[in-house]
């Protein structure tokens, strides 16, 4: 189980280590897109944490919401728009809930997984976040179903989220800036599966850290 205090630290763990990639999450977007990826996410968890004080005795659905709204309103670019869904998504998920159990994790990388779809008109194979979030999914749903311990479970599932950045190197970008240079995307990762790929991780770095 994921308290709302677990939730804070995950929450201000993902911030910071997005600050951290800040450099690299640019230099990724640089050769193929704005150049403002890891610019643009640094502005907006920065923003996050500056309002994790403020919803410290809230339940885990108001604590994602607020992530959500926050990014959208400071995040340029695409990212905020598909960032803010994919909490907003989640957040639904758990709305009025003191704690988030497995069931509700594996619920909730669906839910953000069809918002981002929506949202971005998108799907695996078409070089963006989804390359990473859509394999890390299905491993962790598979693993759950196994009755795995969740920590395992998203042992696996940042794995293929790792696999699925490395995939993104060969394919031709279909969406986004990456997309107007057609055959020169390949051989580039994707900045969005990248930072999608560090924020599933430092999930998986917390639940150890907080169990």
């Amino acid at each position: 189980m994921i308290t709302p205090d677990a939730l804070l630290t995950m929450i201000n763990n993902i911030g910071e280590a997005i600050k951290e990639n800040k450099e690299f999450l640019t230099d990724l977007d640089t050769a193929i897109g704005d150049s403002d990826h890891g610019i643009n996410m640094s502005k907006g968890f920065s923003a996050v944490l500056n309002k994790l004080d403020g919803v410290r005795d809230k339940d885990c659905g108001i604590i994602l919401k607020t992530v959500a709204m926050t990014l959208i309103s400071t995040v340029g670019g695409a990212s905020g728009p598909l960032y803010g869904t994919a909490f907003l998504k989640a957040a639904s998920v758990v709305n009025g809930k003191m704690y988030i159990d497995r069931n509700d994790t594996v619920q909730m990388l669906f839910e953000v997984i069809q918002g981002i779809k929506s949202r971005g008109k998108s799907d695996k194979g078409d070089k963006t976040m989804l390359d990473a979030l859509i394999p890390a999914y299905e491993v962790l749903k598979e693993s759950l179903e196994n009755g795995e311990e969740i920590i395992i479970a998203f042992e696996k599932a940042v794995t293929a989220a790792k696999e699925g950045v490395e995939y993104t190197k060969t394919i031709i970008a279909r969406k986004g800036r990456a997309s107007y240079i057609g055959e020169r995307s390949i051989g580039h990762q994707d900045p969005g599966a990248t930072s999608s790929y560090i924020i599933l991780k430092v999930i998986k770095d917390t639940l150890k850290e907080v169990n």
